[in-house]
């Protein structure tokens, strides 16, 4: 308790400053005030309120700014630096994406819902979800293991009729589109190894990501394209990625 008291007590003195071979010391640690305020961030979810804030000019951005896009799901607004050599981030956007499961196999219900309401039915591009829905949706039970496997096909049966069976191959590897970034945005099309296999409780399915994370650049540049164009004219902002 004394220790603290007479370290209080000399932290109250005036700072004495002492000058050595050149270059200045103190007797205490200093702490500057008169730093530049900065607000809290305005935090959005899609790419259109950003260009909407940008444009209404509501807090009065001053100087030259930067549009950040960090990631496939992020994108920042930042100022220019500051007379404290930092910057001030004044929106930050974070898409509303599902949380899709990769990687890991599921039930065969359970991967039909997600192939429905978590991939682009998208047919501008290269898009093979039909397929892959049409031999999930299909494949008879019993089937997966009967067949060989070579480690890039599997053979199962699907119903192709009333009263119909047929032999098909699983495709792989596929090309779908996932909703993995903007929704302002083409979603970027990439390779998956599918996958089926046979279990005590039925067919189970899954996808395995198989681009290396390419889909990542593609959808980054695409947030930067998409913010360049509506953001021409706007001579203060610069969009990076």
């Amino acid at each position: 308790m004394i220790q603290k008291a007479l370290e209080y007590i000399v932290g109250l003195s005036k700072a004495e400053i002492q000058e050595v071979n050149g270059s200045k010391y103190s007797d205490k640690r200093l702490t500057r005030i008169d730093e530049d305020l900065r607000a809290e961030h305005v935090s959005l979810f899609t790419l259109n309120s950003l260009i909407d804030y940008i444009k209404s000019n509501t807090d009065t951005i001053k100087g030259k700014c930067l549009v950040h896009v960090v990631s496939p799901t992020e994108v920042e607004l930042i100022s220019e630096l500051d007379k404290d050599r930092k910057r001030e981030t004044l929106a930050y956007v974070t898409a509303s994406i599902p949380k899709i499961n990769l990687n890991s196999f599921m039930s065969q219900e359970e991967f039909i819902i997600m192939m429905q309401s978590q991939f682009s039915n998208d047919k501008t591009q290269l898009n093979e979800k039909e397929i892959v829905l049409q031999v999930a949706g299909n494949v008879l039970d019993k089937t997966v293991a009967d067949y060989g496997d070579d480690g890039i096909t599997q053979k199962v049966t699907i119903k192709t009729g009333i009263a119909t069976n047929d032999d098909v191959k699983v495709p792989n590897p596929v090309v779908l589109v996932p909703y993995r970034s903007f929704q302002e945005i083409l979603q970027v099309p990439s390779s998956f190894v599918f996958r089926m296999r046979q279990g005590d409780r039925g067919v189970s399915c899954a996808l395995f990501e198989a681009d290396g994370g390419a889909w990542k650049i593609d959808s980054v540049l695409r947030v930067k394209q998409f913010l360049q164009n509506q953001l021409e004219g706007i001579d203060n902002i610069t969009v990076i990625a």
